[in-house]
């Protein structure tokens, strides 16, 4: 076991959407394959993200960061005056 997330991504792909599917063009493959990767990224909840999409995950840790950020802002804002 080389890297247990990639591991785990790789049997979740390979059993729910390689396994489900036959393609027959190399379009076909692309396009089934996007479609899975579209609902594991942004619809699926994850249990490493606290049971949220990736998607939404992302998004409030970008707004707390921002927050974050902002708050530093202020607070440098303050001791220099």
């Amino acid at each position: 076991m080389q890297n247990g997330y990639i591991e785990s991504f790789n049997g979740k792909f390979r059993d729910e959407c390689l396994n489900e599917q036959w393609f027959e063009t190399l379009q076909q493959a692309r396009s089934a394959i996007a479609v899975w990767r579209r609902d594991f990224d942004e619809v699926r909840p994850h249990s490493s993200c606290g049971r949220m999409p990736p998607a939404k995950f992302a998004q409030l840790h970008r707004q707390r960061a921002g927050d974050a950020a902002r708050a530093s802002s202020r607070t440098t804002e303050i001791e220099i005056n």
